[in-house]
């Protein structure tokens, strides 16, 4: 029997920070540096760019990447959003339509992902964005990073 896969994954903070910034690998570089970050993993593409990544720093997670205009994903000063709030909840569509009920917007609907999340995002009304997910699949750095790359080719 399979086991249950927990909507929270273990060793995760529930409120994780996602940055975007001009030259992501550049900013790892930089935090490992100055700050000592311990870089977990990063997806790329064969261009180099970096479409998701994370690092420790301390006892909590960074979420970063470089720019996806497609994705309201800009860096600062060149407009949209370029930080956002990554929330694991139990119910990923109970917990929009919550936040929606309440007042909030959705940017993204909620999606099953190729990281193995259920996530949507949600504007809430002071004007952040909330990037909300349940875990439904545990998959390795290097699946994801697979799975991207067929992403990307696939267009």
């Amino acid at each position: 029997m399979p086991s249950r896969i927990n909507p929270v994954p273990e060793g995760r903070p529930a409120l994780t920070v996602s940055i975007v910034v001009a030259d992501a690998a550049a900013a790892i570089a930089f935090y490992v540096a100055a700050f000592g970050a311990a870089e977990e993993f990063r997806l790329t593409e064969p261009s180099g760019k970096v479409g998701h990544a994370e690092l420790r720093l301390g006892g909590t997670l960074l979420m970063l990447s470089d720019p996806y205009p497609d994705y309201g994903a800009v860096p600062p000063g060149e407009g949209g959003r370029a930080t956002r709030l990554h929330l694991y909840v139990e119910d990923v569509d109970a917990a929009i339509a919550r936040a929606v009920a309440a007042g909030a917007r959705v940017e993204r609907p909620a999606t099953d992902q190729f990281y193995g999340d259920r996530s949507g995002t949600i504007i809430d009304p002071a004007g952040h964005a909330w990037h909300l997910a349940s875990r439904r699949e545990d998959v390795s750095p290097a699946e994801m990073q697979a799975r991207w790359d067929k992403m990307m080719m696939e267009g």
